[in-house]
Parts: structure tokens; C-alpha cells; sequence
């Protein structure tokens, strides 16, 4: 009868000896209570509690914590935008109690304090500005949840303003913007390139201009020294220079018909005359040639002549 009651006893008091121990998990805190007060609390590991006297009343996880929190609200410039704030946040080692016991929703009120901070910054701002100063809005918001949550026990390690989005028609608007801008600079370098195309053919032409000239005049410099030698050339065999002059004329006529002549596309014209009328032409334009040189020899004789003293 007696090892009746002793069975009961013995397995009675087994339970109550598993129920002493718990176990806590890494990067956790236990809160062990004794009728409903607080009495510790308990890092990872094997710990002990009193049976029936101490119970956990609840488990704090030491990990960093993100929270994402989406605020609208307006620019300066009366642009309504909505903007991601990301916050991380820890439960302090050393201050477990007041993490478990004074802050009963700490994701609201994490997102309390970023919807004030936002909306007391982000309305001084217009709408350029907010995606260049993200980081200063992200600032702000720490420093103030830093400030208000470090009562409650928790450490804000980083806030980050992770998204910006305008209305809808504000991004079109600004990628019409950003475009105009593009074309105008694409519109300026195309025509710095035209105005450059334009003076550098402009100088190439100059160019083109003046090496023609030059060549010209050396053409008819070099036919000048040619017609001088060939003169002095028939003067050496008792040529005289009107007789010589009359007979270049009369070869580079011939010259000129030959040359017309061997051009396939070329159209001569013929006046009609007597092969006698002809040869008085050509006689004729000798005459007058010789007859000019002589006048021409004659004005220089009359400037070189000795005036007579008065």
C-alpha cells in the first residue's frame, strides 16, 4: 500500500524538478516573476526557477530590429510625396525592465515619432531637395527617436530613408524635364559642331583660294620667263625681237588650233573667209603687232634722249 502512495509522490516531485529548470535562448532575456512581481531577469543558458513560485513572464529578443515605416506628406513646393524610413533599433542588455515593462508597443510608438519628425522636416524642403538631403531627414529622425526610446531601454543603431516617391504625375513631369534638358544640351553640341564643319571648310576654301592664286601667278611667270628666253633665243640667229615676238604670236596661234583640235568634245567655230582673206588676217595681226613694238621702241629712244638746255 505504501509503494502506492510513494509512486505518486516520487513522480510528482519529477515534474516539479523538470519544471525548475528552463532554458534560455541565445541573444534572449528571460523575465522571471514571483506572484505577478518582477524578481529577475535571466541571459541564455540552463537557468532555475521556484516551481509553482516563479514563472517566466515573458522573453526579450536582444536582436537588431528593423522596422519600415512609410510616411506621405508635403513639399515646399506643394508636392506630395511618400517616403520609406527604415529604423533599427536594439533592446539595451542593462535595461531589459524597462524594455518589457514601461513601452507595452514599441513598433507604434517607434512610428509615432518618425511620422512627427518627417512631417516637422520634410514641408521645409521642396522636392529636389528632399532626395538630396535624405540623409540630413534621416539624422533628424534618430536623433530625435534616440533621445525619446533611450528612457524605454532602446539603442536606435540607424535610420535610412530607403525610398522617395513622388505623385505620379510629379516623376513624369520631372522626366519631361530631365529630357528637355538633354535634348537642349544634345542641340548645343550639335550646333557647335555645325558652326566648327563651317569655319573649317571656310578655311579650307580660303586656303584652296590662295595656293589657286599662287599657282597662277606662277604660271604666268613661268610663261613670261619662257617667252624671254625664246626671244633671246632668236635674237642669237639674227632674229630681231619685233620679227620674234611676231612669230611666237604666230606659232602660239597654231599652238591653239592644234590643242582645240584634239578635243573630242570641243566645238569649234569657223567664220567663213578665202584662204586669202585669211592669210591677210594673220598678216595683218603681225603687222599690227610689229607696228606696236616699234612704237614702243620709239618711246623709249625719246625718254632716253639728252634734253637740250634752254
Amino acid at each position: 500500500m505504501g509503494n502506492f502512495i510513494l509512486i505518486p509522490i516520487l513522480f510528482f516531485a519529477f515534474v516539479v524538478l523538470l519544471m525548475s529548470f528552463f532554458v534560455v535562448k541565445q541573444q534572449t532575456a528571460a523575465i522571471i516573476e514571483r506572484f505577478g512581481r518582477f524578481q529577475s531577469v535571466r541571459n541564455s543558458g540552463l537557468q532555475m526557477k521556484i516551481p509553482l513560485v516563479d514563472r517566466i513572464a515573458g522573453r526579450v529578443s536582444l536582436k537588431i530590429t528593423q522596422l519600415d515605416v512609410i510616411v506621405e506628406t508635403k513639399t515646399l513646393d506643394d508636392v506630395f510625396v511618400k517616403l520609406k524610413v527604415s529604423v533599427q533599433y536594439v533592446v539595451i542588455r542593462d535595461k531589459v525592465y524597462e524594455a518589457f515593462y514601461k513601452l507595452e508597443y514599441p513598433h507604434e510608438q517607434i512610428t509615432s515619432y518618425v511620422f512627427d519628425v518627417v512631417r516637422a522636416e520634410v514641408p521645409k524642403m521642396k522636392l529636389d531637395d528632399v532626395f538630396v538631403k535624405k540623409d540630413d531627414i534621416a539624422i533628424a529622425v534618430k536623433a530625435e527617436l534616440q533621445d525619446a526610446m533611450l528612457d524605454y531601454g532602446y539603442d536606435i543603431i540607424k535610420t535610412l530613408v530607403t525610398d522617395i516617391d513622388p505623385d505620379a504625375q510629379v516623376k513624369a513631369a520631372m522626366n519631361r524635364i530631365n529630357a528637355s534638358e538633354r535634348e537642349k544640351i544634345a542641340a548645343q553640341f550639335e550646333g557647335d559642331a555645325a558652326r566648327i564643319l563651317i569655319v573649317e571648310k571656310a578655311k579650307a576654301e580660303a586656303e584652296s583660294k590662295r595656293l589657286q592664286g599662287q599657282g597662277i601667278a606662277d604660271q604666268r611667270r613661268e610663261i613670261a620667263r619662257g617667252l624671254e628666253e625664246s626671244v633671246e633665243v632668236l635674237n642669237k640667229v639674227g632674229i630681231n625681237s619685233q620679227e620674234a615676238s611676231a612669230l611666237i604670236v604666230v606659232t602660239q596661234h597654231y599652238d591653239t588650233l592644234q590643242a582645240i583640235g584634239e578635243e573630242t568634245d570641243t566645238n569649234l567655230i569657223l567664220l567663213p573667209n578665202s584662204p586669202q582673206a585669211g592669210s591677210d588676217m594673220l598678216n595683218n595681226m603681225v603687222a599690227s603687232f610689229t607696228a606696236s613694238n616699234m612704237i614702243g621702241e620709239a618711246m623709249k629712244k625719246d625718254q632716253t634722249k639728252p634734253k637740250n638746255p634752254k
